[in-house]
């Protein structure tokens, strides 16, 4: 399986850094795209850096490459997951803005019908941002809010993460080892 993983400017890089670990170890290839808003993001807030990231993924790619492979719709992938998806780079893959690497990949990876998973963090939603998850959806992406469960009893922010991390990995067909699912044991 080949996915796209596009990292925006929005809080929660611990989301992206998990999910590129767990598809590491799924043995996935990955193409990283960081955005330069993210990249400023995980400097401000101390958490994982773009090295955590990086070391993940199967292959880099700079979000100004507009000519990289997951620009064109004839590199094959299996989709793409945005996470976190900041509520600008949501604006512009529901209206189909391509001005760097991420976005077009998005563009690509709807104009392909693959799938593609948006994954906000942001709150409160104001209406432009609803409109545009609405646009986002109608436009056939996935459109996920970064929200863990707490009916699996987690035991540290780790566990949190990773509820994240296998529902968004569900959309595309990947199990996550160690997810807890309800009433999975027949309960």
């Amino acid at each position: 399986m080949r996915l796209v993983v596009g990292v925006s400017g929005g809080s929660g890089i611990p989301y992206a850094r998990d999910v590129l670990r767990v598809l590491s170890d799924l043995g996935v290839e990955t193409h990283l795209v960081v955005s330069s808003g993210a990249k400023r993001v995980m400097s401000a807030e101390g958490g994982p850096q773009l090295a955590d990231l990086t070391g993940h993924a199967a292959h880099v790619h700079d979000d100004r490459d507009l000519a990289a492979s997951v620009a064109s719709g004839s590199y094959r992938t299996d989709g793409m997951l945005v996470i976190p998806c900041s509520a600008g780079t949501l604006a512009k893959i529901a209206h189909g803005f391509a001005d760097n690497l991420l976005s077009r990949a998005a563009h690509v990876t709807l104009k392909e019908r693959r799938p593609l998973v948006l994954v906000l963090r942001e709150d409160p939603l104001p209406r432009p941002t609803l409109q545009n998850m609405l646009a986002a959806h109608d436009a056939g992406a996935t459109v996920m809010t970064a929200s863990p469960g707490f009916y699996h009893a987690p035991g540290d922010v780790e566990e949190l993460l990773h509820f994240v991390t296998a529902r968004v990995l569900d959309q595309f067909g990947l199990d996550t080892p160690g997810f807890k699912r309800w009433r999975e044991d027949g309960s």
